[in-house]
């Protein structure tokens, strides 16, 4: 046999081995794949609610602003250097709290010459007294003239409206001295101090600090000229002392609106520029979550309860700037359904448009459908979630 022949037959005989092991996995994994084709995977399990209809309060939504019951501008009464500054910056204080005090040292002083003043005319009113009375023994035995009588009695009077103007003295001198000391109008919190150790106030004019009180807040809101006609149609009938004067807020860090409030003023006119109304409402914060000036949102309940749908938030999904939930049919398969948000209700979602009453809606396990894949249901109530 020629030599080139006699190569081919060698690389034939060495490639089939290696042919054969190839094509038997090929086979093997087709006879695999025919006998596992035969049974379909179990449909994934997953958990629905019912969308509920039920009636839910109306509320409106608007902006507002926190604002200080108190709000004080610490002036100093009287003239004089700063002396101690006897607050920290930015701590809260009780009403009466010291915070400033101004060098007593001349008000001192000029309480001690009023009071000097003051025991001066007492003694001068008790000579004139010893004198009036003798005048008038005089007189009985005709030993002095009315005149010089009549001369004693008015020093007497002269002497007692003195007493009179030197304890006004007096008074004021302790007025100026007790002004000295700059306390705390209102509990609440301080702002940083203007003046410091050193520096001259000015009676009246100089602003030490700001105090500005913590609990309750006020919030100020602007509502609608159609809001304010409901809220005096619920009054007119009898329902504006419980759900017409509620309110709820919430900040801007916060989800929904925690804070519950009243409403306890209504401005005396509508603004025609805007067509709004100014209104203010009360809220409690004893855990000082509310600032004066932070902006928050605010519900104003807007007449009765009407019907809602509901369902739960983490049913909710997203594609881009659309919002859909998964429905499923009567034949067990899921079937993509966009729909329109409204507000929290309750803790659940007002449906806007997109679900009837009734549909089930998947809540649990998204993850793991696509439309038109049939699913097994565990039907759970949608308030439980």
């Amino acid at each position: 046999m020629p030599h080139s022949q006699m190569g081919r037959v060698f690389r034939i005989r060495t490639i089939m081995p290696g042919v054969i092991v190839a094509l038997m996995l090929v086979l093997a994994a087709c006879d695999s794949e025919q006998a596992g084709g035969g049974q379909a995977p179990p449909p994934p399990e997953i958990s629905v609610a019912r969308v509920l209809s039920r009636p839910v309060q109306q509320w409106n939504e608007y902006t507002g602003r926190v604002s200080a019951i108190d709000t004080i501008e610490l002036r100093a009464r009287v003239s004089g250097y700063v002396q101690r500054v006897a607050y920290k910056e930015g701590q809260e204080v009780k009403k009466g709290d010291l915070m400033f005090l101004i060098d007593q040292r001349p008000y001192r002083m000029a309480l001690a010459n009023a009071q000097a003043q003051l025991d001066r005319a007492r003694v001068a009113e008790k000579l004139a007294g010893m004198r009036d009375k003798n005048a008038r023994l005089l007189m009985e035995a005709e030993a002095i003239s009315r005149e010089e009588m009549d001369t004693r009695s008015t020093t007497l009077t002269q002497s007692t409206a003195d007493i009179d103007a030197a304890k006004a003295v007096v008074d004021n001198a302790k007025l100026q001295l007790e002004f000295t000391e700059v306390r705390a109008p209102v509990a609440g919190k301080t702002s940083r101090a203007v003046l410091t150790v050193g520096n001259l106030a000015v009676a009246d004019q100089t602003i030490l600090t700001t105090v500005v009180s913590q609990d309750p807040m006020y919030v100020y809101f602007d509502v609608d000229e159609n809001s304010y006609l409901r809220y005096g149609e619920q009054e007119r009938e009898g329902e504006g002392a419980a759900a017409g004067t509620s309110v709820r807020v919430g900040l801007a860090n916060e989800q929904g609106y925690p804070h519950a409030g009243t409403i306890n003023f209504f401005d005396n006119q509508v603004n025609p520029a805007v067509g709004t109304i100014r209104v203010r409402a009360v809220l409690p914060n004893a855990d000082r979550v509310f600032t004066p000036g932070l902006f928050v949102r605010v519900q104003f309940v807007s007449g009765g309860k009407e019907n809602a749908l509901l369902i739960d938030d983490k049913a909710v999904m997203t594609d881009q700037d659309r919002k859909y939930v998964y429905v499923v049919d009567k034949d067990n398969k899921v079937q993509r359904r966009d729909i329109v948000l409204g507000r929290m209700a309750e803790g659940l979602r007002v449906i806007q448009s997109g679900l009837a009453p009734e549909d089930r809606i998947v809540v649990t396990g998204q993850q793991k459908i696509h439309p038109g894949m049939a699913v097994k249901l565990n039907e759970i109530p949608m308030a439980a979630l």
